[in-house]
Order: C-alpha cells, then sequence, then structure tokens
C-alpha cells in the first residue's frame, strides 16, 4: 500500500521526468558553448535566459539554489554550475563536457579578442566603449535578479527576510567593502541556520 507521503512525491518524480533535459553529450557541449558565446559582460543574465527560460532545464527555484552553491564553490560561477549540470544529468562525463563546452570556443575568442585589444588598449573610443558595455552588463544583471525575485516567494523565510539578507549582503560589500568571504560565512552561515530550523519545525 503507497503512504502519503509516497504518493505525494510520486506528481512530483513524473513532472521532474518530463522535464526538458540534455538528449546527448553532444548537446550539453553545444549548449554550454553556445551560452559561453554569449556571455560578453553579463553571464548571469545569459545563463538564466538560456537554462531556465529556453530550454527548462531548471526552474527558477533550482536556479537560484544551485547558483547560491556556485557561488560559494572556489572558481567561476558558471563554470562551477556547468559543473553540477553536467554531472548531474551524465556525472563525471556529463561534467566534463560541460566544462569543454564552457572554456573551449570561448578561449579562442578571448585570445584573439586580447591580441586586439593590446593594439588598440590607448585608443580613447576603445576605452569609452568598454566602459559603456559595463553599464549594459550591470543592467543585465539588475533585470535578471528581478526576474528571479518570484523565487523568493517561496522561500521557507519568507520574502521580507530574503529581503532583508539581500540588503544587508549589498550594504555589507558595496558600502562597507567587507570581504566577500566574511559576508558569505556570516550572513550566508545565518540565512543557512534560519532556513534549516524553518523547515525543520515544518517538517515536526
Amino acid at each position: 500500500m503507497t503512504s502519503p507521503t509516497e504518493a505525494s512525491l510520486e506528481p512530483q518524480d513524473a513532472a521532474a521526468s518530463a522535464r526538458p533535459q540534455p538528449k546527448s553529450l553532444s548537446d550539453l557541449f553545444f549548449s554550454f558553448t553556445f551560452l559561453a558565446l554569449q556571455g560578453f559582460g553579463g553571464v548571469l543574465a545569459v545563463v538564466q535566459r538560456e537554462l531556465v527560460e529556453k530550454k527548462r532545464w531548471m526552474t527558477r527555484e533550482e536556479f537560484v539554489e544551485d547558483w547560491a552553491v556556485a557561488q560559494i564553490m572556489p572558481g567561476p560561477n558558471v563554470v562551477n554550475l556547468s559543473l553540477m549540470i553536467g554531472g548531474r544529468y551524465f556525472g563525471l562525463r556529463g561534467a566534463m563536457t560541460a566544462l569543454a563546452g564552457m572554456l573551449a570556443f570561448p578561449l579562442l575568442v578571448v585570445l584573439a579578442l586580447a591580441l586586439v585589444y593590446a593594439q588598440f588598449a590607448g585608443n580613447p573610443q576603445v576605452a569609452g566603449a568598454l566602459r559603456g558595455m559595463g553599464a549594459v552588463a550591470a543592467g543585465l544583471i539588475t533585470a535578471t535578479g528581478l526576474k528571479l525575485m518570484g523565487a523568493v516567494r517561496k522561500h521557507p523565510l519568507g520574502v521580507p527576510a530574503c529581503v532583508a539578507f539581500g540588503v544587508a549582503t549589498f550594504v555589507g560589500i558595496a558600502l562597507l567593502r567587507w570581504p566577500l568571504a566574511y559576508v558569505l560565512l556570516g550572513l550566508g552561515g545565518l540565512s543557512c541556520v534560519l532556513t534549516y530550523r524553518k523547515l525543520g519545525k515544518a517538517g515536526a
């Protein structure tokens, strides 16, 4: 006889199995290659749009959770995320394939751009163009953050607490200039403890 808990999990398992996912290692490789080649300046916006909105390999809630883990881990966030997703679907081979997709062709592009930039780095027009690209990247990141706010509504701590942690993080890093490691360990650790206690009370 199926228990209530098992019965409640069955629809979730069916939904997870029906969700789009990489069809093969080649699909994984070229998907992350295409993603990486778009990531000039605002990679967070590109990753969220490609993996959540277009391919639907992840929900917004899963993306927020995995991106948080990728930020804590050493190394570039998007590279960490590619390893996590590749490993989730194809194990070690998938992780290495996703990593190769993130690095292979983009590395060639970066080397070519570095050679070109070395020739024109002193040009005032080039410097002005790069500053303009920085402003666009900031706008992309802000827009992506607003899109992901919907996922916060389902967080165990609730919207007010999540907003408070976000504001505190911004103040600590942008205004007070605290080291990122201290902010992650302090505010991140506190939010993890509070969430764990909240989930424990809900499950009791």
